[in-house]
């Protein structure tokens, strides 16, 4: 199940739960029954919607509710996103016959009350079956959530790692089957019924270690699929009517003789006509003039670029010098691309930081023509920069991943303020 979304605020872009999709395609194949419930799929008959943007984002229907207790100082609206509440139990109640398993996933660490929400609601209907809780939240803060959960099992890390494989089998009373060949990368995304896009997920990890991500803690290593699944896995949405797909590679860029190459001369081969789209911010040094003509011959329409900053003596992390970004950007601008698709995060927020160097930024980004976005930091557990986050923000984000919503800029000093969010927004539209 994917819980609802507590905060002060939630967009759809491209959102699915991938690991849970992972998790529901290896139980599959190994010869499960398994149903979804996705708290944020739009697809319900009968449930109004805010209407979606040209390419399938846009906002979520929401509930206001009372400030959890430790945002009390916060002078802000905190919202449930998603589906009604008696929808989600209706439909879990007719639900037949009863689940032997209930795995709950958890995207953002201080996105738990909504995860723990759901698993109550499980226990209640079915308290027999076993309650499974996975995801950011789990692996990251798993001591909290070992403290409030009402979680049987508690699964750090990806559920394909043979250790968590057994432990899941072991909680059902059963031997634990082999895992399948693809586990961990083969999505059950056919469990939409109406789905407006969908996922692409062609690697899972990352090889870099950047200062303020935990994406090695989630997942280890660095593990990419072959072509024919994942484009098997596209073609079976393009048949259902998808026209929008989102890649969820942290790394999309490395390697990519290995799937995506043979991914896209496929699409093109058999003229599926299809709009590809990077949330995930592209490697910029990579965008040769080669690849940006492939990426834009094979559809990609919204590019997501991780510029982080523009003093690239004092960066984080290693992956791009400054004739690297003024060779990606130029190659860009060359093959084509519609410059109002074209977004540029911009870290805001590091504790420490210079925040005249993130308006250097921003002028810089709009030099080019491109949309400038600010990334706001989030504190995560297990990130080699969260010690520093901790000293820095006024907030225990250690013991309490409430406080590691990026909403509060956390680590910038004050806080979060109404004033300087409007200066921001002012800033980011150029005036």
């Amino acid at each position: 199940m994917n819980p609802w979304i507590h905060d002060f605020a939630a967009f759809n872009l491209w959102a699915r739960p991938v690991g849970l999709l992972a998790c529901l395609g290896m139980l599959r194949s190994a010869g499960a029954s398994v149903a979804l419930m996705d708290c944020l799929d739009p697809t319900w008959e009968g449930e109004r919607w805010p209407r979606p943007g040209k390419y399938g984002t846009g906002h979520y229907p929401k509930m206001e509710l009372e400030l959890p207790e430790a945002l009390g100082f916060a002078e802000r609206r905190y919202s449930r996103y998603g589906l009604p509440v008696e929808r989600v139990r209706e439909a879990l109640e007719a639900l037949d016959p009863a689940p032997d398993a209930v795995l709950v996933t958890t995207v953002m660490t201080y996105w738990y009350p909504g995860a723990l929400e759901l698993l109550d609601l499980a226990a209640e209907l079915w308290p027999s079956a076993v309650r499974v809780l996975g995801g950011a939240y789990a692996t990251l803060c798993g001591d909290h959530a070992a403290a409030h959960a009402d979680a049987g099992l508690i699964v750090s890390g990806s559920l394909e790692e043979p250790g968590n494989w057994g432990r899941l089998w072991s909680a059902l009373g059963r031997a634990a089957p082999e895992a399948p060949e693809d586990a961990g990368l083969g999505l059950a995304l056919d469990l939409y019924h109406e789905p407006g896009y969908a996922p692409v997920l062609g690697s899972r990890g990352c090889p870099f270690s950047c200062e303020y991500c935990a994406s090695r803690v989630l997942h280890p290593g660095f593990r990419q699929g072959g072509p024919e699944s994942v484009f098997g896995s596209i073609r079976a949405e393009y048949d259902r009517g998808v026209r929008d797909f989102a890649f969820y590679d942290d790394a999309l860029l490395v390697g990519p003789e290995r799937w995506l190459w043979p991914v896209l001369d496929r699409i093109g081969a058999e003229g599926m006509e299809l709009r590809l789209h990077t949330p995930n911010a592209m490697h910029v040094r990579r965008l040769t003039p080669e690849v940006c003509a492939r990426l834009r011959e094979a559809g990609l329409t919204t590019v997501r670029l991780g510029l982080e900053t523009t003093d690239f003596d004092h960066r984080r992390d290693v992956k791009l010098t400054r004739a690297e970004w003024e060779a990606g950007a130029r190659n860009l601008t060359d093959a084509g691309f519609d410059l109002d698709d074209v977004g540029v995060y911009i870290l805001f927020g590091l504790p420490g930081q210079d925040l005249a160097g993130v308006e250097r930024a921003v002028a810089h980004v709009r030099s080019y023509g491109f949309r400038p976005h600010l990334a706001h930091y989030t504190p995560i557990p297990g990130s080699p920069l969260f010690a520093e986050a901790a000293e820095a923000s006024p907030y225990p984000i250690a013991a309490e991943p409430l406080f590691q919503n990026n909403s509060l800029w956390p680590c910038v000093p004050g806080g979060f303020n109404w004033d300087e969010a409007k200066r921001w927004k002012a800033l980011l539209h150029g005036e």
